[in-house]
This record gives structure tokens, sequence and C-alpha cells, in this order.
């Protein structure tokens, strides 16, 4: 079991935390729980605990949302064939599915093309101008992808072409020509909100094109509104809402933060999900055993969490965490092993029997996905462990022209979590290139260093955390060698220690109805408001403790010092405690709270990060 560093909050104000603990009337450690999120006054933490659609920005705000609008309308007044371009994962195609989707009920003349992984690599490629300029399209919007694509645009300009583009990637020095360009994350952008998704982005388009059409802001204070108008902006929330599962899908999938606008976003649209999933999505959900009851809920009034056994909501309440792993995964499975179209399809389907034969298919490209990544990631480590070249290196880069193009952005993460050091994982690309995936530590910007090493590149672009990347094989020893230096600047030689970031300790005796009713409508949990992360000392097992699946650790926690009842408790991949806990050694533990669900009941239960024994 690796030895990992606990390190405990200490981002806030002590007299911050006893006023807003005072003025909302909770113990001191919600009220730190608060103030580490940045909500530090009452006004604040009411917005955070009931999120309305009211509380998002303007769209009108971010660079280049009008000149977009305009030339949508000329498009459809002029009835000109229109594509949505998007890439080719669940950010992506959720975004090509919710702007197509919209538009097609104003513009019959309308299209969509997600580049191949394969063939034509991420971002705008020429073969989807060509495919654009042979089917008379006249405008493009693309979606989650083109802010570096300055050639790209300056082809498609010659053809007669116009393009939109909606992205949220980080920029390069030069913007490209487009007709608009969407993307929060330039620096001349006033839009305040800048870690909206992909998807996030073409929202904001049909935000700003219905609010145009209905005359009326999101943002409008209902009472100063008068009657008509007030009931225009109810319509207004209505016909968005029906988009936002697509948005809240790509907030989970994007890992892109949870707070702020992504926050009110994601909300509601784990609402629509909970609710009245679109037939694609419910199709995927029989995967993870999710059964749907009817659903007649007024999406639009209520901000209640959810109960599972009325109003026709799950059984089981889907979360964040679910879309992650269980929507997520499969939407991109389709973009990884065969085509993102068919995501796209299975987005927009309304028709139950197409959308089944969809997520048959989709599920079956995952189930592929998996025995590519495991078997990848398996002759990954085989490398790692016994080539004397990766002995004492801080950074992992590996390239084998067998492994699949549509996996190696998962074997990444994968190596980054077995040993802790920032990874490349290549392979064969196309135009004699190789390919490959970047993930990284907190600790590094891999988006920086790939900067650095520009003149190596042939094209990269993506985030702090994860980028996209390729190169020519001549280029591959030079870019080796400098990445791995500046991670050695950035890093140091030292091994890295993982660690676990905790929020508070906690006593068991704390643990009240009261505090896990409050603590579940943090939800929805996610980047930058992570499911809180709890330490209490000096327990004990109560001498049931056991190995369960692959090497898991289930046993019932109690402290010494507390007169309360124990918890179950939950130890993933750590088993290697048993025989201490057994023998009745004190423990710390470092975990979060969660509901489980088993067998109709439901119970707290302790999901540990990591145990300490205590010396």
């Amino acid at each position: 079991m690796k030895e990992k560093r606990w390190i405990i909050r200490q981002d806030h104000d002590l007299e911050t935390v006893e006023n807003l603990a005072a003025s909302l009337g909770v113990d001191r450690i919600i009220a730190t729980l608060l103030v580490e999120r940045g909500v530090k006054t009452f006004e604040e933490a009411r917005r955070f605990f009931r999120p309305g659609l009211d509380q998002i920005h303007d769209p009108f705000l971010m660079k280049g949302m009008k000149q977009a609008i305009d030339r949508i309308n000329e498009a459809i007044k002029n009835r000109e064939r229109i594509m949505v371009y998007g890439d080719y994962d669940v950010d992506g195609t959720s975004a090509v599915a919710l702007v197509y989707s919209y538009l097609k009920e104003l513009n019959r003349n309308i299209d969509f093309y997600i580049p191949d992984r394969e063939r034509e690599g991420y971002g705008i490629s020429y073969q989807g101008i060509d495919y654009a300029r042979e089917t008379g399209v006249k405008l493009i919007i693309a979606l989650d992808c083109g802010i570096k694509a300055v050639d790209e645009m300056a082809y498609a300009a010659q053809h007669g072409i116009g393009f939109i583009i909606g992205d949220h990637h980080l920029p390069g020095d030069v913007v490209p020509a487009a007709v608009a360009v969407l993307d929060p994350k330039q620096a001349d952008c006033p839009y305040p909100y800048k870690e909206l998704s992909g998807c996030g982005i073409g929202f904001k388009i049909v935000e700003a094109h219905l609010e145009q059409q209905l005359g009326v802001r999101l943002c409008d204070m209902p009472e100063q509104l008068d009657d008509q108008r007030r009931q225009r902006q109810e319509e207004l929330k209505l016909k968005l809402l029906k988009y936002l599962d697509l948005v809240a899908v790509s907030i989970a999938s994007d890992i892109v933060p949870i707070m702020g606008e992504n926050r009110v976003l994601a909300f509601f649209g784990l609402r629509v999900l909970n609710t009245k999933p679109r037939p694609g999505i419910e199709a995927i959900l029989k995967y993870g055993h999710v059964d749907r009851r009817k659903a007649d809920a007024d999406l639009a009034d209520t901000t209640e969490p959810a109960d599972k056994t009325k109003n026709g909501y799950f059984e089981k309440e889907l979360t964040i965490s679910d879309l992650v792993f269980l929507v997520g995964p499969r939407i991109n499975a389709a973009g990884r092993i065969r085509s993102a179209f068919d995501s796209v399809r299975l987005m927009l389907t309304d028709d139950p029997v197409i959308a089944r034969q969809l997520a048959d298919d989709i599920n079956t490209y995952n189930l592929e996905r998996k025995d590519l990544d495991t078997s990848a990631t398996e002759e990954a480590k085989r490398r790692i462990d016994n080539d004397p070249f990766y002995q004492g290196r801080q950074s992992l880069v590996l390239y084998d022209p067998s492994w699949h193009r549509g996996v190696v952005g998962i074997v990444a993460s994968r190596i980054v979590e077995a040993y802790n050091k920032p990874a490349i994982v290549f392979t064969e690309g196309s135009d004699g290139l190789i390919t490959g995936s970047a993930r990284s530590l907190k600790e590094f910007d891999v988006h920086e260093a790939l900067e650095k090493c520009a003149d190596l590149l042939e094209h990269f672009g993506g985030h702090k955390s994860a980028a996209g990347v390729s190169l020519r094989k001549e280029n591959m020893r030079a870019f080796l060698d400098r990445f791995e230096q500046l991670v050695r600047e950035n890093i140091g030689t030292e091994e890295v220690i993982p660690e676990v970031e905790v929020d508070a300790e906690l006593g068991f005796s704390q643990i009240t109805p009261k505090f896990l009713r409050i603590l579940k409508q943090f939800a929805p949990f996610g980047p930058d408001n992570n499911v809180p992360v709890f330490v209490s000392r000096e327990l004990v097992d109560t001498g049931g403790a056991r190995i369960v699946g692959s090497n898991h650790l289930k046993f019932y926690a109690i402290p010494i010092a507390e007169r309360t009842a124990p918890y179950p408790a939950i130890a993933f991949q750590q088993g290697e405690a048993l025989t201490r806990m057994r023998h009745g050694d004190l423990f710390d533990l470092c975990y979060q709270l969660e509901e489980n669900y088993w067998r109709g009941k439901t119970e707290i239960q302790l999901n540990v990060k990591d145990i300490k024994f205590v010396e």
C-alpha cells in the first residue's frame, strides 16, 4: 500500500468561518467546507444551496456572441446549408447534438460532422471542410475545437465557407480568422466565467438565440418584468431546460470545475436526467441497472433534493459520478472504437427502439475499448517496470504503433495513477506522425510544458492536466529529453508522494442527521467542489474485517474515545491492512461519507481513501 501524505486544508479564515456558521445556524465544519469553496456570506450560501437559472451569465457578454447570432440568423433567413462540427469525445458529441437539435427546428437544411479519430485526428480537418464544400455548406459551427485552426480557417474561407468557433480550450498566439470566435479563455473576452465545457459554449449559443427571439433574458429579475415578459421568461426556461441533460453529461465527462455557472447547469441537468432523460441516455442507463419510473415533475420550479421514491425519480438518483463512470465512457467508446456519429445519433433520437439498438452497439464498443485499454496498460506497465530506460525518470513517455488511438488517453491516466508521474502515451498517427495523449499531476502544467516544446511538435492542445499531441518520429528523442527536463525543473528529482487533500477532522459523534442532510446539498460534486474528505482518529475495527472482491477491505470502524455506533467502511485495493486491523491495532482514517444502496436499503458508509496505523 503506497504511502500517502494527508494535507489538511488551511485556506480559510477562522473569523469568516465563525461568522458564516452563526449566520447560517450550522456547525463550524459545514461553514469551513463552504468557505473552502469560496462561499463566505449568507447570500453566497443561499445561491450555493438554492441554484437558479437566473444565476447564469448573460451570453451576450461573451466576445463574438452578437456576430455569431447575427450570422446564424442570416443563414436561417437565406436557408443556407449549416453544418454543426464537433470533436469525437463526449463533450464534442453532446455539443453537436445540442446545437444541431435546436437549429434543425429552425432550418431543415442542416447537417452535422464528427472527424474520424484515425483518419482525421483531433480538431478541424481539411477532410471535414471538403465534405462541407461538396455538400453545399455555407456556415460551419465548430464546437469543442477550432481555437487553433488558423490554417484551416483560411482554407475554408477560400471556398466560401464561414466558421463560428465555439471552443473552451486555451487559445494560441494567433486567433483564427472566423466569423466569430467564442471562447471565454481569450484574454480580451469579458465573459465572467471561464470554465464552461465545449457543450456549455453550445448551450450559450442556443440561450443567446432564444433570448433574442423571445425578447427576454434569463438573468432578468422577474419582479422587474411585466406579466407578459415574465411569462416569456418562463417559456425561455422550459425551452432551455431540455438541453441541460447534455450539458451535465459534458461537464461530468470533461472534468471541468463544478462551481459557479457550471454548478447551476449541472444541477438542473441532473434534474432532467433524473426525471425525463432523452431515450438515448435512458437506453444507456440500463447497463448501470438504473430503472426509471414515469416522470411528471415540474422541472422549472423544483430546487428541492430529489426523492428517490416519488415524483418519477430514479430508484437510484443519478449523480455526477454516475455520469463519469456509467454514461460518459459509453458515449466516448463509439468515437474511440468505431464512429462518433453513433454517439450523436444516440443523443438525438426520439425513438426508444432506435435508442436501444444504438445503445447496444455502443455498449459493445465499450467492452472492446476495455479490452484494448487493459492490454495496452498492462504492456505499458511491463515496460516501465522492466526497461532500465525508465528507471529514475520523472516523466513516463511511451510509444507503441500497435496501441489503439482511442485508448491512449485512458492508458496515460492509468500510468499517472500507478506511478504518480506525468505520462504521455503515443501510437501511430496519420500522415506519418505519431500521436498521443498527455496526463499530468496537479503540480505540473502539461500544456505549458508542451508550449515549451512547440518547435518539436506538429500539433498540441488541451488543458493544464490533459492534452493531445502529435510529432514526427525523428523528433521523438529530442522531445523525450526536453519534456523530462521540464518535469524535473518543475517537480524536482525526488519521488512525488501522492497526497490526499483533507477538508476537516471529524468525530463520529458529529455525523448527525442534520449534518448529513446539509452535506448532501453540497452536490453536485466535482472539481473545485469535490466530495468532502474527512479524517477521524484513533479508531478500531469491531472484529469483522474481511476481504471482498479484488483486495477490497470491508470493516466496521468505531472510535475508542467516543460513545457512538460503528460505521461500515470500504477501502478499495487496501487489503494489505487486514492483518493489523484484525490484530486490533489503532488507526486513523481518511474518508468520504457516502450513501450505500444495497438490496433496497440505504446506509451511511465510509469510503476510505487511506489508512494510517497509530504507532
